[in-house]
């Protein structure tokens, strides 16, 4: 178990068993790579981040994860595998996130992003997305490089 606070201030509870906050997390972040390249999308509010979103009733978090990946980027998922989860203690309340690591094999046009403005892809991502305000705060705190961390370390024929 990890420790840490978020961009603001909350503390932030990160593990990478399976599910030890909630067997029925409401809400899913997707690590994707599209071609050798980071699949991001640039939320209209908050910036530049990973997809994710929250479970809608009588979905698995595994369908949420591979929807909001084709809704925000357009991307089709054809891996997807469990990162951890995290739970964040904060200021309106607690959210329990699971995290999945998804290869996409396709980046499909469509007429609407939702929320989003669509794909962005990077080679490397920058050193300096703490401080970049480009970026969206769910970027900015420990959750996203211990992710890679485990990422690198479980599941490097991925990347």
């Amino acid at each position: 178990m990890i420790t840490f606070r978020d961009y603001y201030d909350n503390e932030v509870r990160l593990s990478f068993s399976k599910c030890p906050f909630s067997r029925n997390p409401k809400h899913v972040w997707v690590i994707a790579r599209y071609k050798d390249k980071w699949l991001l999308t640039r939320h209209k509010d908050r910036g530049l981040e990973f997809p994710g979103g929250k479970v809608e009733p009588g979905e698995t978090p595994e369908e949420a994860a591979i929807r909001e990946v084709r809704e925000e980027t357009g991307g089709i998922v054809s891996k997807l595998e469990y990162v951890g989860q995290y739970y964040v203690d904060g200021k309106g309340g607690s959210i329990v996130k699971n995290i999945y690591f998804a290869a996409v094999k396709e980046l499909a046009s469509q007429t609407t992003y939702y929320e989003t403005e669509g794909p962005v892809l990077y080679d490397q991502l920058p050193e300096n997305i703490k401080n970049d305000p480009s970026f969206s705060f769910m970027m900015k705190d420990g959750v996203l490089p211990n992710s890679l961390t485990y990422i690198q370390n479980q599941l490097q024929e991925w990347i």
